[in-house]
């Protein structure tokens, strides 16, 4: 090779290797940067553990009915639906009274007032007015003679009867406590098989809280004989997740 010739190499092999390396440190800036951390480093987080959800369910006897009775009137006029109904609410609601529910457990659910249409939807043939009662009674096991009250003598056409915990919050509480010991020990059947052990725990997060009542009574009117109503069980669920911290 001619000196010439080298002289020219000299200069293009010096820029070509200046700018494979400016290409380097762009393509290096650009890189994002990877942690690698150790299954035993102590700032474990949130992304790093054995995550894992727990469920429990427990059923107790209800200690609350809620009642609803109705009561309703068709006149011709809406002023006489409406002061017949006054006149059988005011019926209904002095027998709730007499069987020791306080104002406080009686509530108005429903009013409603409207006209009633002959076939075909053109002709007002009258008015029709509805109230609807709503009663706590704490005596669950009395409900049925409740009902037969209400109906028979005090006059109510449309009843339903729903049962419940007046105080849920101890009953979830221990669902709570059984969720997360269900989630510790499927957490530590997880560890058991990946061949580690469980950390502290990371997090604890209250998924859902349900609370499923028995079913419901429903009838028009209660027959002579005392009516009886099975009162069952509230069963109260709770899920839960908790993640653990590999140790």
């Amino acid at each position: 090779m001619t000196s010439t010739l080298r002289l020219l190499f000299i200069p293009l092999a010096v820029a070509l290797a200046s700018a494979l390396a400016v290409a380097a440190i762009v393509m290096a800036s650009g890189r994002p940067t990877v942690l690698v951390t150790s299954p035993s480093a102590s700032t474990a987080t949130p992304e790093t553990g054995v995550f894992t959800s727990g469920d429990a369910t427990v059923s107790v006897k209800p200690d609350l009915a809620t009642v609803s009775a109705g009561v309703q009137s068709q006149q011709s006029t809406a002023a006489a639906a409406q002061s017949d109904l006054a006149a059988k609410a005011g019926k209904l609601i002095a027998r709730i009274k007499s069987l020791g529910v306080s104002d406080a457990d009686i509530s108005t659910s429903g009013y409603w007032i409207g006209p009633v249409y002959a076939t075909g939807g053109q002709t007002i043939t009258g008015y029709q007015a509805n109230e609807v009662l709503g009663i706590q009674w704490h005596s669950v096991d009395t409900v049925g003679k409740t009902l037969d009250a209400i109906v028979q003598e005090g006059g109510a056409t449309n009843i339903s009867v729903g049962f419940g915990l007046a105080n849920p919050k101890a009953t979830e509480a221990k669902a709570r406590t059984l969720a997360i010991a269900d989630a510790h020990s499927r957490a530590q059947a997880m560890a058991s098989a990946a061949g580690v052990r469980l950390g502290p725990v990371l997090r604890v997060s209250d998924v859902a809280t349900a609370t499923r009542p028995p079913i419901a009574y429903l009838g028009a009117a209660a027959p002579s004989a005392t009516t009886q109503v099975p009162v069952g069980q509230v069963d109260v669920q709770v899920s839960v997740e908790v993640d653990y911290a590999i140790a």
